[in-house]
């Protein structure tokens, strides 16, 4: 089996799928590795903004998005205990792809992930990096990976993208993160149901003491319910209440539908499907760097972000857009010597910048979102004011980047991109 490879990405999501796709229709032998087999449901919110359409068309995923997808996203409402205020949202800028979507990651992830094979790029699944080793000389990387069956190998490429989210261990020294359990971790949920009472094209934010949340309706008839909750939120609830020692995302949807007026009533005869989802802790901040000595970041490797927004689809499919757009206008970044790790260090250097000039500020309008959202003292007073003007609740939106991308298309810094791509 060949084990050179001009790219490596680690990990399979849509982030890491998507950079495998633009950089083997570039003409680029990749290896993209993925731990886990496709399909698979995964927390998340599942909201993929307007911004991003034009780029999974790009990718060839236009018609069949359209088909899986749930209803176009067109109103936001915030849900805080009894109350619900809802406004329009803002169509997204362009005009030719208006408004959101959802579609569940077990569809997106294996969508994204066909078309990688498509376009060229080698699939390894499942197959997981064990370790990555840098050269110092300017070579590139060596990955050491196994797959299931206990096989392994080292592949060997110039070109590194990390794209393995952020709750997978990094796989740099070959050990997992370690970290300890803080009362103030945000640890993530997600459930779907059969039957909610949902309206069609509804985003509602679900405010609640020392947590917040979403739903949406999204592929397969299903509403998707998604929150985060503080550690020590969700043991006070455990240990007291109805609840008892209640496995946790029974605790979860109690605390929803007694706290939430707007969830008990979506949820009054609705049936969910499967077990609760849970992962985490969610760590929100920046991680992508300027050093150029680990590879590329791109998806939450690079940076997470609340998920309060609904934004974290959109980071991932646009940081592999902006990280690609650099690496295709340079051919010396996949030389294997030290005029190739000269340009890789230059790459990420400006990468590194235009990822920060693009999603700070909506990091950190996010965080400012779910810390007023997980806090009853700050949310109330803010419950007048928004039903006297819910369009605010548009403005916020719009602020938070949901209306336009970091990647204007076409793209000219990306010859064979798009031209003769998939419809």
């Amino acid at each position: 089996m060949e084990t050179s490879y001009d790219a490596i990405v680690i990990g399979a999501g849509p982030a890491g799928s998507s950079a495998a796709i633009l950089l083997a229709r570039a003409g680029r032998s990749v290896a993209l590795l993925e731990a886990r087999p496709f399909p698979r449901r995964k927390v998340c919110g599942e909201c993929i903004a307007a911004s991003n359409l034009p780029l999974l068309r790009a990718l060839g995923l236009g018609a069949a998005l359209r088909r899986q997808a749930g209803p176009e996203l067109r109103r936001v409402a915030l849900w805080c205990g009894e109350d619900g205020i809802t406004a329009a949202l803002p169509a997204g800028a362009g005009g030719a792809s208006p408004w959101g979507l959802a579609l569940g990651r077990e569809h997106l992830d294996l969508l994204l992930l066909e078309q990688a094979r498509a376009a060229g790029a080698t699939v390894l699944q499942p197959s997981r990096a064990l370790a990555v080793h840098g050269d110092a000389r300017g070579a590139g990387y060596g990955v050491d990976t196994a797959d299931t069956g206990s096989v392994q190998r080292t592949l060997r490429a110039p070109v590194l993208i990390r794209a393995h989210g952020s709750w997978e261990p990094s796989p740099a020294e070959g050990t997992p993160r370690k970290r300890e359990h803080r009362a103030a971790d945000l640890l993530g949920f997600k459930a779907s149901f059969h039957d909610a009472t949902l309206d069609a094209g509804l985003l509602p934010v679900l405010a609640f003491a020392g947590g917040y949340g979403g739903m949406v309706r999204s592929s397969d008839g299903l509403t998707t319910l998604a929150c985060c909750i503080r550690r020590d939120r969700l043991a006070a609830c455990r240990r007291g209440g109805d609840t008892g020692r209640a496995p946790a995302g029974e605790t979860i949807e109690t605390l929803l539908r007694r706290d939430c007026r707007g969830v008990r009533e979506a949820l009054t005869n609705a049936r969910r499907v499967g077990p609760w989802l849970a992962a985490g802790p969610i760590r929100p901040g920046v991680r992508v760097g300027s050093g150029g000595t680990s590879g590329f970041l791109i998806g939450n490797a690079a940076g997470e972000v609340h998920p309060i927004i609904g934004e974290g689809i959109s980071m991932a499919l646009q940081s592999a857009w902006l990280l690609c757009e650099e690496l295709a206008g340079c051919a010396d970044a996949f030389r294997c010597d030290a005029r190739g790790e000269l340009r890789r260090r230059d790459i990420q250097q400006r990468y590194a910048s235009r990822w920060r000039s693009h999603f700070v500020r909506r990091m950190r309008l996010a965080a400012c979102f779910a810390h007023a959202a997980m806090r009853p003292g700050i949310a109330a007073p803010l419950l007048p004011l928004l039903r006297r003007a819910p369009a605010l609740l548009g403005i916020a939106a719009r602020a938070s980047g949901k209306t336009r991308s970091a990647v204007a298309l076409p793209c000219a810094a990306l010859p064979g991109f798009i031209q003769g791509s998939p419809p």
